[in-house]
């Protein structure tokens, strides 16, 4: 799909190459990327997610001389590229982007009051980032800024959100690392996965498209196959793969991450849906990673990490002994790179790397993920 932005814009870099060469190209570079994996292995058939499919999105605005920038950052430069609509967005959020510019305009023109000692100086929210989510009720959407939001900054978001009907909720916070406070929350916030409506808290990472999703959650019931029993589901997230797994009753999951935030709606979910067979912990899998003792009852690992990868964890899974450590492991990864390390420590320890199947989320960018099948 063409893109007057495609030229300028840091999003997609890959978006002046004809797609069928693009697809071609992206394929060949995680190809080259794998060679450094320590022994062969099969390739799946790579899955290519379409434009105007991505639900999540986060645009950058700045307020300068009464005048808002709405959207992505200019290639290789701290510039913002005012834009009208994304080719990579789902409608829903390319049609709220006029409503975003209007609200956040409106707030930013709005002085805020602070002291300083005895003396109260003015200033004005003029720079920060929209998060936005499409769920299955609407747009949820977090305004981060580095500002306290007064009385009257409250009452426009408020009243504005409530007269837009496709905007769920809407939170504010001083920073990406803090938590979101929400200002107008309609209804429950929920997305439909594994067939369980999730609660989504605001600002929760999700797979970045419905469509991907489905994906990956497709290729680990396929490399689970008929394998089951005790699951582990590592960096779960909000559940993705733990409700898919829980489907099948025989199956107990141990789901683990270190975010309370998210597991606390996992939680959440899993009480209201009544879902007996998943257990929820919460980890740090990159200091505390499972060890040989919690390791030894678990027939099946799912392991999707951050790019960092999982290397306290395979190294853990390395370690043990054939006879009692898991039959399976099937590794999610956002970074091919980081994968190489994590696949070769578990190589190294033994397991075998059966195949791996290339999935582009992340469309006409240098960015791919992938799912692997190892067996013991």
């Amino acid at each position: 799909m063409s893109c007057c932005y495609g030229e300028i814009c840091g999003g997609c870099p890959q978006r002046n190459k004809p797609k069928a060469e693009y697809r071609k190209q992206k394929e060949a570079f995680v190809k080259q990327t794998l060679s450094a994996i320590s022994s062969s292995f099969l390739w799946g058939k790579p899955v290519f997610i379409e434009d105007g499919t991505r639900r999540r999105a986060s645009l950058a605005f700045e307020y300068r001389k009464g005048k808002l920038a709405l959207g992505f950052n200019q290639a290789n430069s701290n510039e913002i590229v005012d834009i009208e609509n994304c080719a990579l967005l789902r409608a829903e959020l390319n049609n709220l982007l006029p409503f975003l510019r209007k609200t956040i305009q409106e707030l930013c023109s709005v002085p805020i009051q602070t002291k300083k000692g005895k003396k109260t100086q003015s200033q004005i929210i003029n720079k920060g980032d929209v998060w936005l989510c499409a769920l299955d009720g609407g747009v949820d959407v977090v305004l981060e800024c580095d500002a306290p939001l007064n009385l009257e900054h409250r009452m426009i978001l408020f009243e504005a959100v409530n007269a837009n009907s496709e905007v769920v909720r809407l939170s504010h916070r001083r920073s990406a690392k803090d938590a979101a406070e929400p200002i107008i929350e309609k209804s429950k916030p929920t997305l439909s996965i594994g067939g369980i409506d999730v609660y989504i808290p605001a600002g929760t990472f999700l797979q970045p498209s419905k469509e991907g999703e489905e994906t990956l959650i497709d290729l680990v019931k396929k490399y689970l196959g008929e394998s089951g029993g005790k699951i582990a589901d590592l960096f779960c997230g909000v559940g993705t793969f733990s409700y898919a797994l829980a489907q099948n009753k025989a199956n107990k999951i141990l789901a683990a991450d270190s975010s309370a935030e998210l597991l606390k709606g996992f939680q959440e979910t899993v009480n209201r849906s009544q879902i007996s067979n998943i257990k929820i912990v919460t980890r740090n899998l990159f200091k505390y990673p499972l060890d040989n003792a919690e390791l030894q009852d678990i027939d099946v690992v799912v392991f999707d990490p951050p790019r960092a990868g999982a290397a306290a964890q395979a190294k853990a899974l390395s370690s043990m002994s054939t006879d009692s450590r898991p039959q399976k492991i099937i590794a999610i990864s956002c970074n091919p790179s980081t994968f190489v390390n994590d696949a070769n420590m578990l190589i190294q320890g033994g397991y075998k790397l059966q195949e791996v199947t290339m999935v582009d989320q992340f469309t006409y960018s240098n960015h791919s993920e992938l799912v692997a099948l190892f067996t013991n």
